[in-house]
């Protein structure tokens, strides 16, 4: 039976099958079926909340780790997927008949303006306008193959792989960037240094 949906339009990119609207998972404005929204590596199962990108490929955070640890980049084919080349149309627009459906009510995460679908950059189920969709540490402008995700924050692939570095981790990084954005100056508060007490006089000394 065919479905009015506008969501039977739109294939899984990991099955090809058609995936509605009820049972949609959307990553880098690619459409997955929940149940196919799994890691590159080890095919486990997914989250908004779990999961890293890097080139459109998806990973579960303890792969997205084991990637640079192991390459000590984030540019390496080494865990390149057999399903990589179903990833190459990652950066098409969405179909005219969904962009017309959806393209007037979404609004972009930086500036909460409207967005449309000419100027929009669909990541970690975020809208953006092109002009918008910049590194979270930097502001450098980002594509869609120059950019790395973590938790649905993005950054440039230099920024992401200097920050990592400095810690050897990436669990700081979305605390990091949300108290820079609501980072106010706080004067610590040390305990008051007693002052030196002033030296006292040497006593006279009799001359004999």
């Amino acid at each position: 039976m065919t479905s009015s949906n506008f969501g039977t339009t739109q294939k899984c990119h990991s099955c090809e099958k058609v995936v509605h609207f009820a049972e949609m998972f959307s990553a880098n404005g690619v459409p997955y079926h929940k149940n196919c929204f799994k890691c590159d590596t080890c095919n486990g199962r997914l989250a908004i909340s779990s999961y890293s990108t890097l080139d459109g490929k998806l990973y579960c955070k303890p792969h997205f780790e084991q990637l640079f640890r192991e390459t000590g980049s984030f540019t390496t084919r080494k865990f390149q997927s057999s399903l990589s080349g179903k990833y190459a149309e990652l950066g098409r627009s969405p179909s005219k008949l969904s962009s017309m459906f959806s393209g007037t009510v979404d609004k972009c995460s930086v500036c909460k303006k409207t967005v449309y679908p000419l100027e929009k950059v669909s990541v970690e189920g975020e809208f953006f306008h092109k002009q918008c969709f910049r590194c979270a540490h930097g502001g450098c402008n980002l594509t869609m193959s120059s950019y790395a995700a973590l938790d649905g924050i993005v950054y440039c692939k230099t920024h992401f792989a200097q920050l990592f570095k400095e810690k050897g981790s990436y669990s700081h990084l979305t605390k990091t960037t949300s108290l820079k954005k609501n980072a106010l100056p706080v004067d610590l508060d040390l305990p008051d240094k007693e002052p030196d007490a002033p030296a006292e006089p040497a006593p006279d000394q009799e001359e004999t």
